[in-house]
């Protein structure tokens, strides 16, 4: 009886550990230290900018080597820091309207990885399904990690999102009205 329940016991754990080594190690990101910041930019070249925060996220690790990431971005924290007072407020407004990213419907966005090229000494090539206002597209970037730091710079085309507001997509004779599809995010991850 003894030789049975220390047999079960065994297998057991070898389960457990061949699961952490096939599944990898789940690293949450501290969502407190994290940051994202974002950059949009008119035709004539002046630009918002502010920051986002993280609703969650984990990147996965087998040994030392990224392997996955899926993260849940706060759509509702999203702020100006380039402007202050009613300019700001009105901006804020702005972006969170149905014309923009419509929060009040779509509260979050998601970035979930498909596909990850280790180019060595920390970099990698990351393919990922960006997901805004519930239509998903794959976006792709270059995220470097140093210790429990890792940090990616993405662009990301509005118009695919169906964001309509001043873009030359959607609509003609915008003139200097006109305000650039991409956006930039560069984001810091702590975990």
């Amino acid at each position: 009886m003894k030789k049975m329940k220390k047999l079960k016991t065994i297998t057991l754990l070898a389960l457990v550990v061949l699961g952490t080594t096939v599944s990898g190690q789940n690293k949450k990101v501290n969502i407190e230290k994290s940051t994202i910041k974002w950059v949009g930019t008119k035709i004539t070249g002046s630009d918002h900018s502010g920051t986002i925060k993280f609703q969650e996220g984990t990147l996965i690790f087998k040994g030392k080597e990224v392997a996955g990431g899926n993260f849940t971005v706060n759509m509702n924290s999203l702020i100006v820091t380039d402007l202050t007072g009613d300019s700001k407020a009105n901006l804020e407004g702005h972006l969170k309207a149905e014309d923009f990213f419509g929060t009040e419907k779509f509260k979050t966005a998601t970035l979930k990885f498909t596909k990850i090229a280790n180019k060595g000494s920390g970099n990698y090539n990351v393919t990922a399904d960006l997901s805004i206002k519930g239509i998903t597209k794959p976006v792709t970037f270059e995220l470097n990690v140093n210790g429990n730091i890792a940090e990616a710079k993405l662009m990301v085309d509005r118009s695919k999102y169906n964001i309509k507001y001043g873009s030359k997509s959607f609509f003609q004779d915008l003139g200097d009205k006109a305000i650039n599809d991409e956006f930039e995010l560069n984001i810091s991850l702590s975990f």
